[in-house]
């Protein structure tokens, strides 16, 4: 494997990762918004990933067939929520129906917290990845000398 294919396969980490971080801040940061140019409140919103092979280069052909099958992440859609609102009793509140309800985004605050630690920890792997990976470019570069 080479050195630039391991910085490209963590570089589509850290893009993923990257675009999960801003889709979950925006879930975070419309949490209670009511409305929407869509009309009603906001629906949340989360990334599907799928793993694509990262070429089909000859070389990428004979590794395959030594069990080292390497892939990288692509962002294949951004799915939203289709679960009903959350409806709370608030007659004060300007978007609040005749009976007084307002319908309230799904979104649960600490489930996005969770995945926004977990989508940050896959970001620093990534990014301690190519780190690791300049390292070991950079000492066979000194070992040449």
């Amino acid at each position: 494997m080479s050195i630039l294919k391991s910085m490209d396969i963590s570089a589509t980490g850290l893009a993923a990762q990257r675009l999960r971080m801003n889709i979950l801040s925006s879930n975070l940061a419309n949490a209670q918004t009511t409305r929407t140019a869509e009309g009603g409140p906001y629906k949340r919103k989360d990334v599907i990933f799928s793993a694509v092979p990262t070429g089909n280069s000859f070389e990428d052909l004979l590794d395959e067939t030594h069990d080292t099958k390497l892939q990288k992440v692509r962002v294949t859609g951004i799915h939203e929520d289709q679960k009903p609102p959350r409806r709370v009793l608030d007659p004060s509140h300007p978007d609040a129906d005749a009976e007084g309800y307002v319908d309230l985004p799904n979104i649960q605050v600490m489930t996005e917290m969770v995945n926004m630690i977990a989508a940050t920890r896959a970001y620093e792997a990534n990014a301690t990845a190519i780190n690791d990976t300049k390292q070991m470019a950079l000492k066979a570069l000194e070992i040449g000398r």
